[in-house]
């Protein structure tokens, strides 16, 4: 149900700051209608929206490493289809990326946790902190929220695979892509 509202809300904040723009969904194994929506999207879209199907539940890096590798832009934004990453977003992300030269920019939904019970809360924050300290990108609070910006470049260099989506930061980091930001965003 999420998949239309969350295009024409890519669309309409795209076309209002005059963005070129292409959507890729990846569809991963879900047994709800989604990929029945995304070809309907498609055809009505084709020159915007691509689909990317799989046959089962892969996981978030491998749905990430197929959309970066069939990513054409020179800004990918990422994000979760469920909109609660909001596309109003994606002009100061894709600024940040292109005026202020991040390599990455990060989402940091400050405030979450206001409702978050303390059994998520504690461990998400001590998973942070030790991601911090041994990665030693002291200035993101937020190294797992799914809304980031990239340069085209990075994900053209990184490998995401397992559970490394959690670690993009620091892969980024790794390939030589040092200009790593934060943007605080709206959940």
């Amino acid at each position: 149900e999420s998949l239309p509202e969350l295009f024409k809300w890519i669309k309409r904040v795209a076309t209002s700051h005059n963005l070129s723009y292409e959507v890729i969904f990846v569809n991963d194994g879900s047994t709800d209608r989604s990929w029945e929506v995304i070809e309907e999207l498609q055809k009505e879209n084709p020159d915007t929206v691509h689909g990317i199907k799989f046959r089962r539940n892969y996981g978030k890096s491998p749905a990430l490493y197929c959309g970066f590798k069939a990513a054409q832009g020179n800004v990918v934004i990422t994000m979760d289809a469920d909109l609660q990453d909001s596309p109003d977003e994606i002009p100061e992300l894709y600024r940040m990326i292109t005026e202020d030269g991040y390599d990455l920019v990060s989402g940091y939904k400050m405030n979450r946790s206001k409702g978050d019970p303390l059994s998520k809360t504690i461990p998400t924050k001590l998973f942070n902190a030790t991601a911090r300290q041994v990665s030693g990108i002291h200035n993101l609070h937020d190294f797992n929220c799914g809304l980031k910006a990239y340069r085209r470049e990075v994900v053209k260099n990184i490998e995401v695979f397992g559970e490394m989506h959690r670690f993009i930061p620091y892969l980024a980091k790794n390939a030589g892509f040092d200009k790593i930001g934060e943007k605080v965003v709206h959940h």
